[in-house]
């Protein structure tokens, strides 16, 4: 990697905003390449939400610029027998834990250099048992943007660990689907790829069963129903989306991760 004149490094965790974590993960890494421009993705994950970090990684993670380093720590496996890893795909870098928080980075990645972070030498010299964050990922994330080789860092590996990560069924009858997150909106972001459900459509309308909400049709915008009312569309992050116009859905619905969406087809007004 060739060092830009400043390396661009996100940071994503589950630490909040109360405590010196963050801080201290900026501090290390400064200390170590001050010309490190700092990116805050999110530090609101659920605490040891290992599956909301992914998620919140591959939304935004693609929309920054080649040679983007990701530093992830949300790490409730902190001190214990996970693995440390740094990787190389999607012209991109990746530092963080080896428990899944890169899963679906990883899992549609065409080209994928993994190592196990075990040269001490890009450590901090004192590595606390519960806080790799700052001892060991941000340390390495900074020396990989001051142009440290991957292979540098530790030996090659080829098994990072997966997440049970649901996918939806698609079958000729209905599509069988789930919700996999809540932003802040209260909108249920459901884990169908929008442009899937489109193809699997062809000319019918949706017909969406999630809880004991009945919807009938997609909308393209917010506006699309009155203030109050539900409708389905695509999210900005490619999945369809339950939502309630000026109004929070999950709240309304008393809904949340893990509730069953089932879409089946209705005949075209047209």
């Amino acid at each position: 990697m060739t060092a830009a004149l400043r390396p661009l490094i996100t940071l994503l965790t589950d630490f909040g905003a109360r405590d010196a974590y963050v801080a201290s993960l900026k501090g290390v890494i400064l200390s170590l390449n001050p010309a490190a421009n700092l990116v805050d993705l999110s530090h609101e994950v659920p605490p040891q939400d290992v599956k909301a970090g992914a998620l919140i990684l591959a939304a935004a993670a693609p929309y920054f610029p080649p040679g983007a380093i990701h530093l992830a720590v949300v790490d409730p496996g902190v001190g214990g027998q996970r693995r440390a890893l740094a990787a190389r795909c999607r012209e991109q870098f990746w530092v963080g834990p080896d428990n899944g928080v890169f899963h679906l980075i990883f899992s549609r990645a065409p080209a994928l250099t993994l190592v196990s972070l075990e040269n001490p030498a890009y450590f901090r010299p004192r590595v606390s048992a519960t806080f790799h964050g700052r001892d060991i990922f941000a340390p390495v994330a900074a020396h990989l943007s001051l142009g440290v080789d991957l292979d540098r860092f530790g030996p090659r590996i080829t098994d990072p660990v997966s997440l049970n990560f649901p996918e939806p069924g698609f079958e000729p009858e209905a599509i069988r689907g789930e919700i996999i997150s809540v932003d802040r909106f209260g909108n249920l972001v459901s884990n169908v790829p929008a442009a899937d459900l489109t193809a699997w459509l062809g000319q019918a309308r949706l017909h969406l069963r999630v809880g004991p909400l009945r919807l009938q049709g997609l909308a393209r915008t917010y506006t699309d129903v009155a203030p109050g009312e539900f409708l389905a569309l695509e999210g900005s992050h490619g999945f369809l989306e339950i939502a309630c116009a000026l109004d929070n859905a999950a709240r309304r619905l008393q809904a949340g991760v893990g509730l069953a969406v089932e879409i089946r087809q209705a005949p075209s007004d047209n």
